[in-house]
């Protein structure tokens, strides 16, 4: 069976798809051959080039064009020559495919193709559905800028929540370890900024004199829920919305909530503060 794409009626060789044991004619029974350029993959592919330079055995009236037996599924080689052809990328859903095609593509020294599937990686879907697995998948096949953008989008989630994944498994203690060392230095410091300035004034519970050395009642609800939440997502997304701080308000005196508006130009200070604290890690492999 021919792929219905690539079925280059001037193609001058075929990549045969699901034969694990570098055989063309014992192949699985879902076996698809891809009738391609060798002009094109020898520029794509410096694996190829040589491959494709070797001296062919005479072709006999069974075999038209050279087949080169593939161990990789149909879908893996489709979306990989997807890359390599100057045309419209596939459409990718699933880890699953650029984690694959990823493997191919660096077996086979496809450099362009690898690249744009490691931009694919961390594509923002996958960072904010599973930037655990994406940050696997990266430290398992050395991809620092990839490790570092994953690292960073795990600090917006808790790490117990993440679905422990295969990835996993193939990465070392060591690249885990500093993950979870980011998150909880974060954690720590940004828990240290929880500090109220002497100016943080509500007039109905803490202007007067008596009372002006103490905090707004509404300092003591936040400060206790922004400790739980930076220990959980060591990020300023939470702790700055409009819920988080309505919730503290209700827990305060009636006048806290204006307190809480006038109080704007310190939650700015404090969010910027958090936001300037170290977010990922340098990876050299």
């Amino acid at each position: 069976m021919y792929c219905c794409i690539f079925n280059f009626s001037d193609g001058d060789f075929i990549l045969r798809s699901d034969c694990p044991h570098d055989d063309q004619l014992v192949c699985s029974s879902k076996s698809v051959d891809f009738r391609v350029h060798r002009c094109v993959l020898s520029a794509a592919s410096p694996v190829f080039e040589g491959m494709l330079s070797l001296p062919q055995p005479p072709s006999t009236d069974d075999v038209v064009i050279p087949i080169i037996p593939m161990p990789e599924t149909s879908a893996v080689l489709e979306t990989v020559l997807r890359f390599v052809y100057p045309m419209e990328d596939p459409a990718i859903t699933s880890l699953d495919q650029p984690v694959s095609a990823l493997e191919a593509a660096r077996k086979y020294d496809f450099t362009a193709a690898t690249e744009r599937l490691r931009k694919r990686l961390v594509s923002p879907g996958f960072l904010h559905t599973a930037p655990l697995r994406v940050y696997g998948i990266a430290a398992h096949y050395e991809l620092p800028e990839e490790a570092s953008i994953a690292a960073k989008a795990m600090l917006s989630v808790p790490l117990s929540e993440q679905v422990p994944s295969e990835e996993l498994k193939h990465i070392s203690a060591y690249d885990y370890h500093r993950l979870v060392v980011l998150r909880e230095q974060r954690a720590r410091a940004a828990i240290d900024m929880l500090t109220p300035p002497r100016e943080l004034k509500c007039m109905q519970c803490n202007g007067r004199w008596e009372k002006s050395q103490q905090p707004p009642r509404w300092w003591a609800d936040y400060r206790e829920r922004a400790r739980e939440e930076l220990r959980l997502r060591p990020t300023s997304e939470v702790i700055f919305t409009l819920p988080f701080l309505q919730q503290s308000a209700h827990a305060g005196c009636s006048g806290c909530a204006v307190s809480i508006l006038n109080s704007a130009w310190f939650f700015e200070q404090l969010k910027q503060k958090i936001d300037d604290l170290p977010a990922t890690i340098p990876f050299e492999w």
